[in-house]
């Protein structure tokens, strides 16, 4: 079976943690990914990036 690693998204202005997701170990890009999602603490849709693993 292929591995997966457990990723977090981190809010760009407040830093909290608020999503998950799984991404393969082989990922053609090793780029982070940005993504913009909502954040409760702040209230409105903000960037956010993958944390360090």
């Amino acid at each position: 079976m292929a591995e997966r690693n457990i990723q977090t998204l981190v809010c760009g202005e407040c830093k909290s943690k608020n999503y998950h997701y799984q991404a393969g170990k082989k990922r053609a890009d090793k780029t982070k990914v940005e993504v913009s999602k909502y954040c409760r603490p702040c209230k409105k849709h903000t960037p956010h990036k993958e944390a360090k693993s």
